[in-house]
């Protein structure tokens, strides 16, 4: 989160998270001052959480961030998200737990956490990125990097880490041949060609930011990839929510199925999508998406679909969760890249 208007975003994230999770919750926010400022104010409200809550705030300066693109030395982003965007890339080196989730700030829970955690046990031990697969998806201006989202990942940070995803000027110094080399370098190469036309300069042709990226990836390394099902990416970009909405509470399931769209030729053909996290991206125009014109349009679909469920959650008060016996714990910890720690213990 780099701004306060991702961190207003990354609020509403979090409290759906505390407002349904049947599991302890623990959060690593990589965000600016301000972001955390702000954070800080809303959860130290929660006094009586229902269960356990952590929260770690990671604040690398924008020189460190930058300084991690230099070493790495291929990448560059076109997106809007700018270099704090690129970061998605290199979370694992942040943050020190062996996986996690990422969720962009513009999406809230519906339903309960735990179920989106529960995934991670049902991976082969070869997966170290899940995230929502589109094949049905054609743009050919983007790569085709639509057919993928990085909004919503299941992470293991512990086999990235060993994989050593990202290069690094660092790693290319150490001659001691006891290391693996980074993995993305060859994946960039096969899906972009040489970085800068010749080799010696940034990838100009990547296109959607670190999405882009990670769709080289995966499209490279399949078999540390798999799909997410849907009902954890109800997106409003380019799938309108699946045609799904609230309303019709006595719908079965095949009638329900039988209504919503963009499934053929998907991993989620054939079964239907039960939503869990709603996704509001695309929606332009204004900075923090809770604030988009179109929620005060009563003729617009997405509005007329989940403008219910955004005013519940966004009004929903922080004091109201205080409603258990659990603890809230808020530490602030260092931001140190995995080359820099390397460099360090091998003393380069």
């Amino acid at each position: 989160m780099w701004s306060k208007s991702s961190a207003i975003e990354g609020a509403l994230l979090i409290k759906s998270i505390l407002m349904y999770n049947s599991s302890p919750s623990e959060f690593h926010v990589v965000c600016d001052e301000e972001a955390e400022n702000y954070l800080r104010a809303r959860l130290t409200l929660v006094v009586r959480p229902r269960h356990d809550v952590s929260v770690t705030f990671y604040k690398p300066t924008w020189q460190n961030m930058l300084g991690r693109i230099e070493r790495e030395g291929t990448i560059k982003t076109d997106h809007s998200a700018g270099l704090p965007g690129l970061m998605k890339l290199f979370l694992h080196e942040i943050i020190p737990v062996e996986k996690g989730i990422y969720i962009d700030t513009d999406a809230f829970f519906i339903s309960d956490p735990t179920l989106l955690w529960d995934v991670f046990a049902t991976l082969k031990p070869s997966i170290s990125v899940v995230m929502s697969n589109h094949p049905d998806q054609n743009a050919p201006e983007w790569n085709h990097a639509s057919r993928i989202c990085s909004c919503v990942m299941l992470l293991h940070l512990e086999r990235l880490r060993n994989q050593r995803l990202m290069d690094s000027t660092i790693y290319r110094a150490d001659t001691s041949h006891l290391f693996p080399p980074a993995l993305a370098p060859e994946a960039f190469r096969a899906m972009y060609g040489l970085p800068g036309g010749d080799g010696y300069g940034r990838y100009d042709n990547v296109r959607l930011g670190d999405q882009g990226y990670w769709w080289a990836i995966v499209s490279h390394r399949p078999d540390i990839f798999e799909p997410l099902s849907y009902d954890f990416e109800v997106t409003s970009c380019l799938l309108n929510t699946y045609n799904i909405g609230l309303g019709d509470d006595d719908i079965n399931e095949s009638v329900e199925l039988s209504r919503q769209t963009f499934l053929d030729g998907t991993p989620q053909e054939g079964t239907v999508i039960l939503p869990k996290l709603l996704h509001f991206n695309c929606l332009h125009g204004t900075d923090v998406y809770m604030d988009w014109e179109g929620w005060s349009n009563p003729d617009d679909i997405l509005t007329q679909r989940w403008g219910g469920a955004l005013k519940y959650h966004r009004g929903y008060k922080w004091i109201w969760l205080n409603s258990g016996k659990g603890t809230l714990r808020l530490e602030t910890a260092s931001a140190v890249f995995a080359d820099e720690q390397f460099a360090k213990g091998m003393n380069l």
